[in-house]
């Protein structure tokens, strides 16, 4: 358990955000903790944007387009209607962040129900725990404990189209509770909630290539699209990780022992890019962040105050491996960039998997450096588990 005096509350709270590989809080101010200055893009809640399974983790933080399984429902809900099994439930564990706080974690479960040949739902929750904190005023006194939480649930729907082609929809509700106003020593308080919906699209294609028989898959998601949220009755509100995932990955088929994956991802924040002002608050470069939700998204592509190159490095990369030997062990690599002006995501990441019958464990580990990334050394554990029916379909 750690102990804060509330002023030094919001100080944790902003040193565990600003560590998110996708985005700085725009509930916070300053260098974020790679020692980047603050260009990067202003979001709210932005735990929805981090990869929660190992099978992804292990792979660059890559997934959109991978082989469909019931993870789907963070990836690419229209991949599910391509899931063999009529039921599936995977439980993910993500001890966060280590080198900053010892006891933050985020927490994954996910499941699946195919309807029919054609049509799936699957239902998520995600819970992101930043410990339990001792409170104490500026003379040591006991002002009690409080427990900062954010948390979703997920609702998705999938129809296929054809023998190759899926879509997806999902509907999210979010509560974020990361401020109470006996810590935070400001304005009243209250825990934010909001809505959010993905829209997603899955194509594969069957094939051969170098001579073995083969499948191209080709997967985006647009997720968390929703109103901005706010703790305040007054006071500001901020846009939600509204992101679009562009992915495609090759699966070859050696021989009945041997399997390769490859993939790439490519992610870009859908909201406004902070511009640039003067000592007055006056725009000097870019364009004015306080717009609509729809205004935003579609701004996103041409409202860096640098340009195109500035758009350009809003671009997070993730190209990553797989290999199965016997259907049964697996192993993984992969690599995520993000360009260090706009977060701290630059890591290598290794995995390895095991398959009995129809149970899947999965770990994934960050490689990063300690000086660089607070990142580094990050676990991703998961277990999944597939329920096959008799009936013949």
């Amino acid at each position: 358990m750690k102990k804060f005096y509330r002023g030094n509350f919001k100080g944790l709270v902003a040193a565990v955000i600003t560590a998110f590989p996708f985005a700085a809080s725009a509930q916070t101010t300053g260098t974020t903790t790679s020692g980047t200055t603050p260009t990067a893009i202003a979001v709210g809640v932005p735990i929805l944007a981090v990869t929660p399974d190992s099978r992804s983790g292990a792979m660059g933080e890559a997934g959109v387009a991978l082989s469909p399984d019931v993870n789907a429902n963070f990836w690419n809900p229209s991949k599910l209607a391509f899931l063999e099994d009529n039921n599936a439930v995977s439980l993910s564990y993500n001890p966060w962040l280590r080198t900053l706080v010892p006891d933050i974690s985020l927490s994954f479960l996910s499941f699946a129900h195919k309807l029919d040949e054609r049509n799936t739902l699957g239902m998520s929750v995600r819970y992101f725990n930043l410990g339990a904190i001792q409170l104490t005023d500026e003379f040591q006194q006991d002002q009690g404990t409080y427990t900062p939480n954010e948390f979703s649930i997920d609702g998705s729907f999938a129809r296929k189209f054809g023998n190759n082609f899926s879509l997806g929809l999902t509907l999210r509700y979010i509560h974020s509770s990361l401020y109470n106003n006996s810590v935070t020593g400001g304005p009243q308080t209250t825990p934010g909630n909001d809505v959010a919906a993905d829209v997603s699209l899955y194509y594969r294609k069957p094939g051969q290539l170098f001579g073995v028989p083969s499948q191209f898959t080709f997967g985006t998601n647009i997720s968390n699209i929703g109103p901005r949220i706010s703790y305040s009755s007054n006071g500001p509100k901020y846009f939600l990780p509204t992101n679009l995932k562009i992915g495609a990955a090759e699966t070859l088929d050696i021989d009945e022992d041997n399997q390769f994956t490859f993939t790439f991802d490519i992610n870009k924040l859908l909201v406004p890019t902070p511009p640039i002002r003067d000592a007055n608050g006056n725009i000097t470069s870019g364009k004015n962040d306080d717009r609509s939700v729809v205004s935003g998204i579609f701004g996103s592509f041409s409202d860096a105050p640098g340009g195109f190159s500035e758009e350009l490095k809003e671009i997070a990369i993730s190209p990553g491996a797989e290999y199965w030997y016997n259907k049964q062990f697996a192993l993984r690599a992969g690599y995520f960039y993000q360009n260090p002006l706009k977060g701290t995501g630059q890591y290598l990441t290794l995995g390895a998997g095991f398959r009995y019958n129809a149970f899947n464990l999965d770990f994934a580990y960050i490689a990063a450096s300690q000086q660089k990334s607070p990142l580094a050394s990050t676990l991703r554990f998961t277990l999944l588990v597939n329920f096959p029916s008799g009936r013949n379909r």
